[in-house]
């Protein structure tokens, strides 16, 4: 098990929530008086801005609830332009993502600050390489894991493989998160119970459709209560 107080967050898929969540729970850390970080060690979909630093929306949106000036090359070690799989995007560009240089960071992370939330690509089982995924670097940091669920059709499937798989490496699903997605969900109350009662992990709360991606609406939303009372 490596140092340091973190969380894993993962969801059934691409495009669901898991960097509102994971910067609503930096927010509700900070709240409680933690130095807390974001961490998205890989991310595509990105550009480089007019001093040709790489951006992406996700990283730029945890360094900014994060409240800390870190170096990029520890919070998103890997910037992608080619909105791909993070594998794909790489070979692109002539790149390997190396997980020593992602555990790195996670470590030096870990030194600074009190708690790092570390949000993951995609879904849990994306490749990072040829031999490391996602799943494989939420081992590494053996890290609770919090599971961002996008209520559509198919996602008590997605949900339920995600949760064996989280567990089949010994990892702690310590809670999961309903997101109301914005085509909406027939039904989706009885999707909730339906999860509620199979995933065998509490429900921190359903995300509303809201506005904006708020971290501070997302975490009034949700109850992180259990996750900070053992955070620190």
């Amino acid at each position: 098990m490596m140092e340091g107080r973190a969380h894993f967050v993962t969801g059934t898929d691409t495009g669901i929530g898991k960097t509102l969540v994971a910067c609503a729970l930096v927010h509700a850390l900070r709240a409680r008086g933690l130095d807390a970080v974001g961490m998205k060690p890989v991310a595509s979909g990105a550009w480089r801005d007019s001093n040709g630093v790489m951006r992406n929306e996700d990283a730029d949106a945890l360094a900014a609830v994060s409240g800390s000036e870190l170096p990029q090359a520890l919070t998103s070690p890997y910037l992608f332009e080619a909105p791909l799989a993070p594998h794909v995007s790489a070979q692109l560009e002539g790149q390997t993502i190396a997980s020593a240089v992602i555990l790195d960071a996670f470590r030096s992370l870990s030194m600074r600050a009190q708690h790092v939330v570390v949000e993951g690509v995609g879904g849990f089982l994306v490749p990072l390489n040829d031999d490391f995924t996602t799943a494989d670097l939420a081992a590494a940091i053996a890290a609770p894991v919090v599971l961002v669920v996008g209520l559509k059709l198919g996602c008590i499937n997605h949900a339920l493989l995600t949760a064996e798989s989280i567990r089949a490496r010994g990892l702690c699903l310590a809670g999961w998160v309903a997101n109301a997605m914005p085509d909406g969900m027939l039904e989706q109350d009885a999707t909730i119970a339906a999860l509620s009662r199979r995933l065998g992990a509490p429900r921190l709360g359903t995300l509303p459709r809201l506005a904006s991606a708020d971290p501070r609406m997302a975490a009034a939303a949700l109850d992180f209560g259990a996750l900070l009372d053992g955070a620190g």
